[in-house]
């Protein structure tokens, strides 16, 4: 009895006894009789053909086949005739069967065929093969994130590890909850804007085999319910991408990243912004500028003293509180906010900034981060 695979094998395969002649197309030949199959893709299909040939000069009865593949981790059974064995093969016979097995591991593989049957005396016979393979990464992923203002941008270059071109079918990003997602192109060039054709049949991205590149651009928005939640949790998940591709031959593969995280965020316990500023600021005049003051725990904060800090600098500044130095507020409720008035006067002429608007929890006995410097431009009376 022989146990013979013929795999298809990924057209990387660089094991020159592995191969046959090119064709016209310049493909690597696919069946190959190894006791080593070379290697694999994480994200492929391993479909694997295998032939039981009776080289006996007798016929061999009740066989029970079974195919596994085994990793560092687990085995994974692909076959098993236990409850239906194969009645007979006769001699110089075969039994031939395809298994396959989508590739999630990195690393050694081992294909475990075996088959235990019955020689021409009755005897039971058992005979085990294994068959070698290595699974590698097909892809690199590496990402970057950018946040402009409101607007969360990511960047994803993706290289081909390859040997063989790699079709890009879709790479799309899948956003956490409270996230959304706009892939960004290039303008099309344009004579291609308004052709029909190109919109039926959009050609796939082609990365190049050793080490080709791609980039891709997404654009994250957050909204104002998961802004607020993700600012108590701390939670920066973004999400994550499902990419999917061809090689030369149409063979599939697909892949699924980690979760991709954004920058680490800050839980503030208190958040102080400004809502209105005056447009006209007038040099010794009294003006005022609302505020709103948000508790973003989920218990009760407060009360507040609200004041203006002291500058460390001896250089006096532009903008002053008008009337009491300091400001009381009442207690916030949980995820609760208030708005509120500070009188300021300025006391010099043209770009001044008002700094130092500090909270003070009265009962914790301690501060919260300022509110950031506002630029205001004071004009003559």
């Amino acid at each position: 009895m022989l146990l013979i695979p013929a795999t298809r094998i990924p057209v990387t395969a660089t094991d020159s006894y592995f191969m046959t002649s090119s064709d016209a197309m310049g493909l690597s030949g696919l069946l190959v009789l190894p006791q080593s199959f070379g290697a694999i893709y994480l994200g492929e299909t391993f479909c694997s053909y295998i032939s039981i040939n009776n080289s006996s000069n007798f016929e061999v009865r009740d066989i029970v086949i079974k195919a596994e593949i085994h990793t560092e981790r687990q085995r994974i059974l692909l076959l098993d005739t236990s409850k239906s064995p194969v009645e007979s093969i006769r001699a110089s016979g075969r039994y031939d069967f395809i298994v396959e097995h989508d590739v999630k591991e990195l690393g050694a593989h081992t294909l475990v065929c075996t088959a235990l049957y019955n020689d021409g005396d009755g005897e039971r016979k058992y005979l085990p093969q294994f068959f070698k393979f290595i699974v590698l990464n097909p892809l690199s992923v590496r990402t970057k994130v950018r946040v402009v203002k409101e607007t969360t941008f990511l960047e994803a270059c993706l290289e081909n590890h390859t040997k063989s071109n790699l079709f890009m079918d879709q790479v799309d990003f899948e956003p956490a909850q409270h996230w959304s997602a706009t892939i960004l192109k290039a303008d099309e060039h344009h004579s291609e804007k308004n052709c029909p054709i190109r919109d039926t049949f959009k050609p796939p991205v082609l990365i190049r085999s050793g080490g080709g590149i791609y980039n891709y651009l997404y654009q994250l928005t957050l909204s104002s319910q998961g802004s607020s939640e993700m600012k108590v949790e701390g939670s920066n998940v973004l999400g994550k991408l499902q990419i999917t591709w061809r090689t030369n031959l149409g063979e599939p593969g697909r892949l699924q990243t980690q979760q991709i995280l954004g920058a680490p965020i800050t839980r503030k316990e208190i958040e102080l912004h400004a809502v209105e500023v005056p447009s006209l600021i007038k040099l010794h005049t009294p003006f005022s500028l609302q505020l709103n003051l948000k508790n973003q725990t989920d218990r009760a904060l407060g009360p507040f003293e609200i004041l203006l800090s002291k500058n460390d600098s001896l250089e006096e500044k532009g903008v002053a509180i008008n009337g009491l130095q300091s400001m009381v507020l009442p207690q916030v409720e949980a995820f609760g906010s208030t708005d509120f008035h500070l009188n300021l006067i300025a006391t010099k002429l043209g770009i001044q900034r008002i700094t130092g608007i500090t909270v003070f929890d009265t009962v914790e006995k301690k501060s919260y981060e300022p509110l950031p410097d506002l630029e205001i431009f004071v004009d003559l009376d």
